[in-house]
């Protein structure tokens, strides 16, 4: 909360991390106070299966086994066609589900992450755990570290991304919309405010925010699922937009500065029961371009598609995939560039959408989607338990 409270008073980007860490653990390359090191121990000829969190606030991540590839097989608790990789690339709050073979000759082996980052400050160190293998031999001294993609290859990023695929078979149907009801197209984009005395610590003493459709969420007083089912009026607005103000060439090299202030607001959209939703999310290149890991709450989606540059919307959808999608529910829109996804809005709530990048959802990338109760009594709202803490 320190690190969080000072940089939203500052204006300014966070202080970068003093390090990472595996399963709570920094690993042997810091000079830690209390060194220590994650072990995981294997035999060799055997199978394990691993499910990886990235749980870092603000990063997305590279990942690599010294001298072993992965296989993966889900990612957000959804089976992917299985593909052989020698890398992970692996957003906040997204899961990856791997399996490793123990298939090397027995000894010790660095497991080792760090950061991707297309743009913006970032801690430039790496974090170690051991895969260590049962039986009698002499461990190195020091384990072979593994070669991680550079900290701006934004291609080993969505190269990785882009290998994910649904099973989509008899045993593992997908449900894809093909002629969603609802579209929606919305820009992520960092966004400055005016500081008295260009006092803040962002570009040109300004203050840094950022916005989805030009709009900077602001908080209100208290909770939007509160207020839908209380049914209290003033807390927030159901009319967000479902397309920016104005259209611009989002991802030029140079934005003018004009288009990079943003408007607040304490927006909804609100969706009737089951209906089908494709959304574009387009990057933009105002301030900075940078990736930004979107997270739906409460629905999973398909990513059907993506690209770089500006979505063109005569040209970009005949080349969806909507065979066999990825099923998730966070997806790294790539820098200067867009992805689309498509849901059925089948869970009746108040639902937050954001960028789980923690800075860029504390300047305020986020929204809100309303899903209205079905017919059913399966499809309705559950009520708050009696117990439940009012704010």
């Amino acid at each position: 909360m320190a690190v969080l409270n000072e940089f939203l008073q500052s204006g300014g980007d966070p202080n970068i991390s003093d390090a990472f860490l595996i399963n709570g653990q920094p690993g042997d390359l810091y000079p830690c106070s209390r060194q220590d090191t994650f072990r995981l121990t294997v035999e060799r000829g055997k199978r394990y299966l691993i499910r990886m969190v990235n749980s870092v606030m603000n990063n997305i991540m590279f990942f690599r086994i010294a001298n072993h590839n992965v296989t993966i097989v889900g990612s957000d608790a959804a089976y992917t066609k299985p593909f052989v990789s020698d890398y992970i690339t692996i957003s906040p709050g997204q899961t990856i589900d791997f399996l490793l073979e123990a298939n090397q000759n027995p000894s010790h082996y660095y497991m080792a992450a760090r950061v991707y980052a297309s743009a913006a400050t970032y801690d430039n160190t790496t974090t170690t755990a051991r895969i260590e293998y049962i039986g009698n031999y002499t461990p190195p001294s020091s384990p072979l570290l593994p070669t991680l993609p550079e900290f701006n290859d934004t291609r080993a990023s969505t190269n990785f991304t882009g290998r994910l695929r649904s099973l989509a078979d008899k045993n593992h149907p997908i449900d894809v919309p093909l002629n969603p009801r609802t579209k929606l197209f919305f820009t992520l984009s960092i966004n400055t405010q005016p500081c008295l005395n260009n006092s803040c610590a962002g570009p040109f003493g300004q203050r840094l925010l950022a916005s989805v459709n030009n709009i900077t969420f602001r908080s209100p007083r208290i909770s939007i699922l509160q207020a839908y089912y209380d049914q209290i009026n003033g807390v927030y607005g159901d009319n967000f937009p479902s397309k920016p103000p104005f259209r611009f060439n989002y991802t030029a090299d140079m934005v003018p500065r004009d288009l990079w202030e943003s408007s607040n607001g304490t927006e909804a959209r609100v969706l009737d029961y089951n209906t089908t939703v494709e959304l574009v999310f387009q990057g933009t290149n105002t301030v900075a371009g940078i990736d930004h890991p979107m997270h739906l709450h409460g629905h999973s989606f398909y990513v059907v598609g993506w690209g770089f540059g500006n979505f063109d919307k005569d040209r970009d959808p005949s080349n969806y995939n909507l065979v066999d999608p990825p099923f998730q529910n966070t997806i790294a829109v790539p820098r200067n560039g867009w992805t689309t996804i498509r849901f059925r809005a089948n869970n009746p709530g108040v639902w937050l959408l954001h960028c789980h990048l923690e800075r860029h959802i504390s300047w305020g990338m986020e929204m809100v989607f309303i899903t209205r109760n079905g017919r059913s009594p399966d499809a309705r709202m559950l009520p708050p338990p009696r117990d439940f803490p009012r704010c």
